[in-house]
C-alpha cells in the first residue's frame, strides 16, 4: 500500500492509507497548484 507522495513543490504528503493519500494529494493540489488535477491512478503511480 502506497502511502506517502513527495510534491515537484518540496512537500511530502502522507496518509494513512490510500484513499486518504488520494484526498490529501488533491486538496493540496487545488490549493496550491491550481489547474494540475490528477486521476487517483495518476496520483497513486507516484507515490510510494
Amino acid at each position: 500500500m502506497k502511502t506517502r507522495l513527495n510534491c515537484p513543490c518540496g512537500e511530502t504528503i502522507a496518509g494513512t492509507d490510500e484513499d486518504e493519500l488520494v484526498t490529501k494529494t488533491q486538496v493540496h493540489l487545488k490549493e496550491n497548484h491550481p489547474g494540475h488535477e490528477y486521476s487517483r491512478e495518476e496520483i497513486l503511480f507516484i507515490a510510494y
